[in-house]
Protein backbone atom coordinates (compact mmCIF):
# COMPACT_ATOMS: atom_id res chain seq x y z
CA UNK A 1 0.00 0.00 0.00
CA UNK A 2 1.28 3.47 -0.85
CA UNK A 3 2.39 5.82 1.90
CA UNK A 4 -0.15 8.59 2.33
CA UNK A 5 -0.55 11.79 4.30
CA UNK A 6 -1.46 11.11 7.95
CA UNK A 7 0.08 7.62 7.83
CA UNK A 8 2.65 6.98 10.53
CA UNK A 9 6.06 7.42 8.95
CA UNK A 10 7.79 4.03 8.77
CA UNK A 11 10.37 3.71 11.51
CA UNK A 12 13.84 2.49 10.66
CA UNK A 13 17.33 2.20 12.09
CA UNK A 14 20.24 3.02 9.80
CA UNK A 15 23.83 4.17 9.79
CA UNK A 16 24.38 7.83 9.02
CA UNK A 17 27.03 10.51 9.05
CA UNK A 18 25.96 11.09 12.67
CA UNK A 19 26.18 7.41 13.65
CA UNK A 20 23.35 4.88 13.99
CA UNK A 21 19.94 6.56 14.14
CA UNK A 22 16.39 5.32 14.66
CA UNK A 23 13.95 7.67 12.94
CA UNK A 24 11.20 7.93 15.57
CA UNK A 25 13.68 8.32 18.44
CA UNK A 26 15.65 10.87 16.45
CA UNK A 27 12.53 12.96 15.72
CA UNK A 28 11.68 13.17 19.42
CA UNK A 29 8.93 15.68 20.26
CA UNK A 30 9.48 18.07 17.35
CA UNK A 31 8.97 18.09 13.60
CA UNK A 32 11.27 16.51 11.04
CA UNK A 33 12.04 16.85 7.35
CA UNK A 34 13.30 13.82 5.46
CA UNK A 35 14.60 14.67 2.02
CA UNK A 36 15.86 11.99 -0.31
CA UNK A 37 18.32 11.81 -3.18
CA UNK A 38 19.15 9.19 -5.82
CA UNK A 39 22.94 9.47 -5.60
CA UNK A 40 25.87 11.39 -4.11
CA UNK A 41 28.06 13.63 -6.27
CA UNK A 42 25.22 14.65 -8.57
CA UNK A 43 24.80 18.32 -9.60
CA UNK A 44 21.19 19.13 -8.68
CA UNK A 45 21.41 17.26 -5.38
CA UNK A 46 24.62 19.08 -4.44
CA UNK A 47 22.87 22.44 -4.82
CA UNK A 48 19.92 21.13 -2.78
CA UNK A 49 22.05 19.85 0.07
CA UNK A 50 23.81 23.21 0.01
CA UNK A 51 20.47 25.01 0.30
CA UNK A 52 19.53 22.87 3.31
CA UNK A 53 22.91 23.52 4.93
CA UNK A 54 22.24 27.26 4.67
CA UNK A 55 18.76 26.82 6.16
CA UNK A 56 19.71 24.72 9.20
CA UNK A 57 19.36 27.74 11.56
CA UNK A 58 15.84 28.39 10.23
CA UNK A 59 14.83 24.77 10.83
CA UNK A 60 16.25 24.89 14.36
CA UNK A 61 14.15 28.00 15.09
CA UNK A 62 11.12 25.91 14.12
CA UNK A 63 12.04 22.96 16.39
CA UNK A 64 12.53 20.89 13.24
CA UNK A 65 15.27 18.39 12.48
CA UNK A 66 16.48 17.64 8.97
CA UNK A 67 17.72 14.30 7.67
CA UNK A 68 19.08 13.57 4.20
CA UNK A 69 18.74 10.17 2.54
CA UNK A 70 20.91 9.01 -0.35
CA UNK A 71 21.35 5.49 -1.68
CA UNK A 72 25.11 5.58 -1.15
CA UNK A 73 27.41 4.76 1.75
CA UNK A 74 28.37 6.85 4.77
CA UNK A 75 31.93 7.00 3.43
CA UNK A 76 30.65 8.55 0.20
CA UNK A 77 28.42 10.93 2.16
CA UNK A 78 31.37 12.17 4.22
CA UNK A 79 33.37 12.86 1.04
CA UNK A 80 30.36 14.50 -0.64
CA UNK A 81 29.78 16.79 2.35
CA UNK A 82 33.09 18.51 1.57
CA UNK A 83 31.77 19.45 -1.88
CA UNK A 84 28.44 20.56 -0.42
CA UNK A 85 30.09 22.79 2.16
CA UNK A 86 32.56 24.23 -0.36
CA UNK A 87 29.73 25.06 -2.77
CA UNK A 88 27.27 26.48 -0.21
CA UNK A 89 29.64 28.13 2.23
CA UNK A 90 27.69 26.53 5.07
CA UNK A 91 28.27 23.54 7.32
CA UNK A 92 26.13 20.54 6.40
CA UNK A 93 25.12 20.08 10.03
CA UNK A 94 22.54 17.32 9.64
CA UNK A 95 22.71 13.52 9.29
CA UNK A 96 22.74 11.79 5.91
CA UNK A 97 21.45 8.22 5.97
CA UNK A 98 23.31 5.32 4.33
CA UNK A 99 20.62 3.69 2.20
CA UNK A 100 22.75 1.41 0.03
CA UNK A 101 20.33 -1.40 0.96
CA UNK A 102 17.39 0.71 -0.37
CA UNK A 103 15.53 -0.08 2.86
CA UNK A 104 14.47 3.50 3.50
CA UNK A 105 13.63 4.23 -0.15
CA UNK A 106 11.34 1.18 -0.21
CA UNK A 107 9.79 1.82 3.23
CA UNK A 108 8.83 5.31 2.06
CA UNK A 109 7.43 3.98 -1.22
CA UNK A 110 10.02 5.69 -3.43
CA UNK A 111 11.17 2.46 -5.11
CA UNK A 112 9.34 -0.80 -5.88
CA UNK A 113 9.98 -3.73 -3.58
CA UNK A 114 11.94 -5.65 -6.22
CA UNK A 115 14.27 -2.74 -7.01
CA UNK A 116 18.01 -3.28 -6.63
CA UNK A 117 21.13 -1.31 -7.41
CA UNK A 118 23.06 -2.82 -10.34
CA UNK A 119 26.84 -2.61 -10.60
CA UNK A 120 27.90 0.63 -12.23
CA UNK A 121 24.51 2.17 -11.56
CA UNK A 122 23.78 5.80 -12.28
CA UNK A 123 21.33 8.17 -10.60
CA UNK A 124 18.73 7.13 -13.20
CA UNK A 125 18.50 3.72 -11.52
CA UNK A 126 17.10 5.39 -8.40
CA UNK A 127 15.61 8.50 -10.00
CA UNK A 128 12.35 8.24 -8.06
CA UNK A 129 14.17 8.79 -4.76
CA UNK A 130 13.41 12.52 -4.94
CA UNK A 131 10.78 13.12 -2.26
CA UNK A 132 10.52 15.52 0.69
CA UNK A 133 8.55 14.38 3.73
CA UNK A 134 7.43 16.63 6.58
CA UNK A 135 6.75 14.50 9.67
CA UNK A 136 4.98 15.70 12.82
CA UNK A 137 5.79 15.06 16.49
CA UNK A 138 3.23 12.24 16.42
CA UNK A 139 5.41 10.64 13.70
CA UNK A 140 2.69 11.05 11.06
CA UNK A 141 3.47 12.20 7.53
CA UNK A 142 2.10 15.72 7.12
CA UNK A 143 3.30 16.51 3.61
CA UNK A 144 5.04 14.89 0.64
CA UNK A 145 6.58 16.59 -2.41
CA UNK A 146 8.17 14.55 -5.20
CA UNK A 147 10.41 16.11 -7.85
CA UNK A 148 11.97 14.84 -11.07
CA UNK A 149 15.76 14.69 -11.30
CA UNK A 150 16.00 17.75 -13.52
CA UNK A 151 14.11 20.13 -11.21
CA UNK A 152 15.85 21.51 -8.14
CA UNK A 153 13.65 21.76 -5.10
CA UNK A 154 12.50 25.15 -3.80
CA UNK A 155 13.47 25.01 -0.13
CA UNK A 156 11.88 28.39 0.54
CA UNK A 157 8.59 26.68 -0.32
CA UNK A 158 9.46 23.76 1.94
CA UNK A 159 10.04 26.18 4.84
CA UNK A 160 6.77 27.95 3.98
CA UNK A 161 4.93 24.62 3.90
CA UNK A 162 6.47 23.63 7.25
CA UNK A 163 5.23 26.90 8.78
CA UNK A 164 1.76 26.23 7.37
CA UNK A 165 1.71 22.65 8.65
CA UNK A 166 2.72 23.76 12.14
CA UNK A 167 0.16 26.58 12.16
CA UNK A 168 -2.72 24.37 11.07
CA UNK A 169 -1.71 21.64 13.52
CA UNK A 170 -2.19 24.21 16.30
CA UNK A 171 -5.84 25.06 15.65
CA UNK A 172 -8.98 24.62 13.53
CA UNK A 173 -7.63 26.65 10.60
CA UNK A 174 -6.27 26.16 7.10
CA UNK A 175 -4.01 28.32 4.96
CA UNK A 176 -5.03 29.89 1.64
CA UNK A 177 -3.01 29.81 -1.56
CA UNK A 178 0.42 31.44 -1.25
CA UNK A 179 0.02 31.94 2.51
CA UNK A 180 2.96 33.40 4.42
CA UNK A 181 3.53 33.72 8.17
CA UNK A 182 1.52 36.64 9.55
CA UNK A 183 -1.22 36.46 6.93
CA UNK A 184 -4.83 35.53 7.66
CA UNK A 185 -6.00 31.96 8.11
CA UNK A 186 -9.08 30.25 6.70
CA UNK A 187 -11.52 29.19 9.42
CA UNK A 188 -12.14 25.46 9.43
CA UNK A 189 -15.58 24.37 8.11
CA UNK A 190 -15.87 22.31 11.32
CA UNK A 191 -16.82 25.56 13.12
CA UNK A 192 -20.07 27.35 12.39
CA UNK A 193 -20.07 31.15 12.43
CA UNK A 194 -21.02 31.37 16.10
CA UNK A 195 -18.31 28.94 17.19
CA UNK A 196 -15.75 30.66 14.97
CA UNK A 197 -16.55 34.08 16.46
CA UNK A 198 -16.36 32.65 19.98
CA UNK A 199 -12.92 31.21 19.28
CA UNK A 200 -11.36 33.87 17.07
CA UNK A 201 -13.41 37.03 17.64
CA UNK A 202 -14.49 38.79 14.47
CA UNK A 203 -14.22 36.78 11.28
CA UNK A 204 -14.16 37.99 7.68
CA UNK A 205 -16.86 36.13 5.74
CA UNK A 206 -16.03 36.19 2.02
CA UNK A 207 -18.41 33.36 1.10
CA UNK A 208 -20.58 31.14 3.28
CA UNK A 209 -17.85 28.48 3.15
CA UNK A 210 -14.81 30.82 2.98
CA UNK A 211 -14.13 32.74 6.19
CA UNK A 212 -10.91 34.32 7.37
CA UNK A 213 -9.41 35.06 10.79
CA UNK A 214 -6.35 37.07 11.68
CA UNK A 215 -2.99 35.37 11.63
CA UNK A 216 -0.26 35.88 14.18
Amino acid sequence: MSLRINDVAPDFTAESTAGELSLHDWIGDGYAILFSHPKDFTPVCTTEFGAVAQLVPEFKKRNTKVMGVSVDSVDDHVKWKKDIEAFSGAQADFPIIDDTSLKVAKLFDMLPAEAYMPDGRTAKDSATVRTVFIIGPDKKVRLMMTYPMSVGRNFAEIVRALDAVKATDAGPVATPANWQVGQDFIVSPSLDDAAAKEKFGEIDIKLPYLRFTKGS
